[in-house]
């Protein structure tokens, strides 16, 4: 697709969906730029994330987390129904045992003194600002997710673009490649970025996500 703004392109429907700790606020800079290009965009709050109201403590399981995206998707026409690539989770980290220290902790928090370093090293200032004052701890249920097995039949026929992140330290590059020898994507391209490519090139994403289509 052309970048310029021609009246016969096909514009798309674009569900955004955040990682660990963020929120639908995470794609505030993505946003605009889809929508100034005519597509339809959904950001979601998964269960437990800063706009959701739930207490990511009392999420239990995978399905929990991932139950608002699942509703948005079953709304949406048939034409427009797909399923999205989701992935993503020492000392830098709080753990949370809303049960008791007895049971499994319940919530995972990444230290704020370690989030410029680990997510976003390559960020805007601001844009950490922000993200310290918004971030908020994740299920531990997401520790027990696991994707590509089973019936992989309806998703496999879903066109799954991954974009690498070279300078990510909460995802290393190797283990980004781990996945997706695991679960070849349809195509995979590079980002020189940090974890937050959102935040720290925002109009480079914005172009890859438009020559995914």
């Amino acid at each position: 697709m052309a970048a310029g703004g021609d009246a016969t392109e096909i514009k798309e429907h674009f569900v955004l969906v955040h990682g660990a700790g963020h929120g639908a606020w995470c794609w505030f800079r993505i946003l605009p730029l889809l929508r100034g290009h005519g597509h339809r965009v959904s950001c979601v709050d998964l269960a437990g994330a800063a706009g959701s109201r739930v207490d990511p403590g009392t999420v239990r399981s995978f399905d929990e987390y991932t139950a608002p995206l699942v509703d948005l998707l079953a709304a949406l026409p048939d034409d427009e129904k797909g399923k999205p690539d989701l992935s993503e989770l020492g000392d830098v980290f709080d753990l949370a045992f809303g049960l008791g220290l007895d049971h499994p902790p319940t919530s995972v928090g990444l230290r704020a003194e370690f989030q410029h370093r680990i997510l976003y090293q390559q960020s805007p200032q601001e844009d950490c600002a922000l993200a310290s004052i918004l971030l908020r701890p994740w299920p531990a249920a997401l520790s027990a997710a696991r994707f590509g097995s089973g019936d992989r039949s309806t998703i496999d026929e879903v066109r799954r673009v991954y974009i690498t992140t070279a300078k990510d330290t909460m995802v290393k590059l190797e283990q980004q490649e781990g996945m997706i020898r695991r679960w070849p994507p349809s195509e995979v391209v590079a980002m020189d970025t940090d974890h937050s490519p959102f935040f720290s090139a925002p109009e480079q994403l914005f172009q890859l996500i438009l020559k995914s289509l």
